[in-house]
């Protein structure tokens, strides 16, 4: 091995490049720094109503002989179920790719939850008829129950949603960054979402990017935006309005670039081009949710370009309104199988590209849905509206495992909002509500007792069972 003098050539080269990248290598412990305080919650919001009975299903035979002989053709062979580690519950097998991260202790199951006022019993159910606040306005309704769970609110006018109001309150650096259009969730008094195009797509003001404005006429058209956003506004709302213009025309100059970035480009990540590489082909990620979680990687992993160590996304999947033609030749194929797989297969690379990233323990995703869907199905080979619905919850922050109370799988039951037996469909009254599915998350982001009740009216209703336990 040979010895080199202190100075000499290769050695002052070497020294020459090291100060070259000095800035990068500066930066190295504060990315790791910034992760160790860095946090950041991911809702997918999977729009039509998931049907969670057929999401997640029980296994031991008394419960799955209930669960058959109600599910009839649409339930799942039980030799099926990707059985969650050693309990009694097993996932759709179209959800195979989430099985290794239940096994690690990632994933955790959220039974039954959905909008509610305060704690409801059927007895009171059935006595309030919606004469009072305790039930919940426009049940089984999409778009109203869309706003309650993205509101976390009963107030089916709400015009605000929590990740809003959250990043509003808690005075995060961004908005509520979508990835998936511009859902209620992202709304807060004074501010829409960011909303962040897919890959290979430009984002910034239409006509005005980097490259349009080498045209005159473009240029002179970006001066006059600009001098339009940054003049004085004599209302609040207007100046709310301008200085979100401001801040998104800054934002898109600044990120671009790394939105329109697909797998394989000059400059992509190959940390997270190599975990989407089961989606990807031909240098495009194949699904909708998979293009999303793909972009939400990339801006995960210059989160301190957009500032701050605590951010909301959203996500979305839409076509879960699975009323006929919910399964294909078999319970295996068809609408609801296909929709999971997209889901799975996009969370679990999403989740290897986290943990490349080391972000593994510094982001939870969880799922949101317009309702539950009846346990009994209709004669169209699908099932109808319901309300109390099943939850997946990930992340390396994740106490993996089952939270709430799975529902009694009796017809016309405690737990069914139905009584005379044409009502008898198995539409689960929840035992867990929104507010406290959104405490639990805005919890662990760090919000103050005083802040989840300035974030969730409601949240007091449910006394000291503030949290659900799964962060």
């Amino acid at each position: 091995m040979s010895h080199h003098h202190p100075h000499s050539p290769s050695r002052r080269r070497l020294l020459a490049g090291a100060l070259g990248l000095g800035s990068l290598a500066a930066l190295a412990p504060l990315r790791s720094a910034q992760a160790a305080d860095f946090k950041a919650l991911v809702c997918i919001f999977l729009y039509g109503g998931n049907d969670g009975m057929n999401t997640v299903v029980p296994m031991d035979a008394e419960r799955y002989a209930a669960y058959a002989k109600v599910r009839a053709n649409l339930a799942l062979p039980q030799a099926s179920l990707g059985r969650l580690g050693t309990s009694d519950f097993g996932l759709h097998p179209a959800l195979a790719a989430l099985n290794p991260l239940f096994a690690a202790g990632k994933l955790a199951l959220q039974f039954n939850v959905g909008p509610l006022y305060a704690p409801l019993t059927k007895a009171q159910y059935r006595a309030d008829a919606g004469k009072t606040a305790l039930t919940p306005p426009s049940l089984f309704s999409h778009s109203d129950q869309q706003v309650l769970w993205e509101s976390a609110s009963t107030d089916a006018q709400s015009r605000t949603g929590w990740g809003g109001r959250a990043s509003a309150l808690l005075g995060l650096a961004s908005p509520v960054i979508s990835v998936g259009g511009n859902g209620h969730f992202g709304l807060s008094e004074l501010a829409a979402p960011l909303v962040v195009p897919g890959p290979g797509d430009g984002f910034g003001a239409a006509g005005l990017s980097a490259a349009d404005i080498a045209w005159k006429p473009n240029a002179l058209k970006l001066d006059a935006v600009k001098a339009l956003v940054d003049q004085s506004s004599d209302t609040d709302l207007a100046g709310a309005f301008q200085k979100q213009q401001r801040d998104g025309m800054a934002l898109s100059e600044q990120l671009g670039p790394l939105v329109k970035r697909k797998p394989g480009e000059a400059g992509s990540n190959a940390a997270i081009d190599a975990a989407f590489a089961p989606l990807i082909a031909n240098g495009n990620v194949t699904t909708g949710i998979g293009k999303q979680l793909y972009q939400a990687a990339k801006m995960l992993d210059v989160r301190a370009t957009l500032g701050g160590n605590r951010q909301i996304y959203f996500a979305q999947v839409g076509g879960f309104d699975t009323h006929g033609s919910q399964i294909g030749a078999d319970v295996l194929t068809g609408t609801h199988a296909a929709l999971l797989k997209q889901l799975g297969d996009a969370l679990a690379c999403f989740q290897a590209a986290l943990a490349a990233l080391g972000l593994a323990e510094s982001v939870t995703t969880f799922t949101q849905s317009d309702f539950g869907r009846t346990f009994r199905p209709n004669n169209s080979s699908g099932t109808d509206h319901a309300w109390g619905n099943h939850h997946l919850v990930l992340g390396g922050a994740v106490k993996g495992g089952f939270y709430g109370a799975y529902p009694a799988l009796a017809l016309g039951g405690p737990d069914d909002v139905g009584v005379d037996s044409w009502e008898q469909q198995g539409r689960w009254i929840p035992t867990s509500s929104v507010d406290q599915y959104a405490a639990t998350l805005l919890g662990w982001m760090g919000a103050s007792a005083g802040q989840l009740d300035t974030l969730l009216p409601n949240l007091a209703n449910f006394g000291s069972a503030r949290s659900l336990g799964f962060v």
